[in-house]
């Protein structure tokens, strides 16, 4: 979307106005006119003294003509003579309020969510418990805690593990620091992204138990992208896992 140009603020000189009175530049020119017409008709540039009253009720009708056409100038151009130049924070193109985060609902983004500490808590209660299943290859566990897509993409590396003959396992697993990334509802969903670093310790067995990757005695520290999903009211699953770059 783009935005429209900002209305002008207070200072700012108007198309066609300079610095000069307009009233000012009436006045003088009916005075230097009366004064013309006085010397052509043998009066005198003011007319006499006899006839200065008349010169003062033909001044003012001048000053009241100046006062109609700048009013009516202004009210022409959209302006009013107590906010001219002013900003107009109601009219198109004014400034624009706060923008939601932007995700997967459309233009204007997805309406942003609160994520308080009971839900921290519970993130960090998915990451272990799913990587405890995971270990055990816990599929009906899985199941409770996943959507049927990441249900689907561990069956399918557990089953590749099975067919090896090998064994990833999980261990210890600890939290060091869960930052929210993203949180928002997209219909009748609620999502949350959180980026997670934790330690673990993470090795491979053969069929005969025997380690063929990582250290059993040794943690390890990874940073991964979980994306978290619920119905409003409901508890968290997890929705999806990318790699932190």
């Amino acid at each position: 979307m783009t935005p429209s140009s900002p209305s002008q603020g207070f200072g700012s000189t108007m198309p066609g106005y300079g610095p000069r009175s307009g009233f000012m530049s009436g006045l003088f020119g009916g005075l230097i006119g009366a004064g013309l017409g006085g010397l052509l008709l043998g009066h005198g540039f003011f007319g006499g003294m006899m006839g200065f009253g008349g010169f003062l009720g033909f001044l003012l009708q001048i000053f009241l003509i100046v006062l109609v056409v700048r009013f009516l100038i202004r009210l022409f151009r959209g302006q009013t003579p107590a906010f001219a130049g002013g900003p107009n924070i109601f009219a198109r193109g004014g400034p624009p309020g706060p923008r939601p985060m932007g995700g997967l609902g459309g233009p204007a983004g997805p309406p942003p969510i609160q994520i308080g500490p009971q839900d921290y808590q519970e993130f960090e209660q998915l990451l272990q418990s799913i990587q405890a299943a995971w270990s055990r290859h816990d599929l009906n566990g899985l199941r409770a805690m996943t959507t049927p897509e990441m249900l689907g993409y561990f069956g399918e590396q557990l089953s590749e593990q099975a067919s090896r003959g090998m064994r990833n396992e999980v261990t210890d697993v600890r939290l060091l620091q869960g930052d929210l990334s993203q949180a928002w509802s997209e219909g009748n969903r609620e999502y949350a992204t959180v980026a997670m670093r934790f330690s673990m310790i993470d090795v491979t067995r053969d069929g005969y138990g025997r380690v063929v990757d990582g250290d059993p005695n040794e943690h390890v520290t990874a940073t991964e992208l979980w994306t978290f999903v619920r119905a409003p009211g409901g508890r968290w699953i997890l929705s999806a896992i990318q790699q932190a770059r």
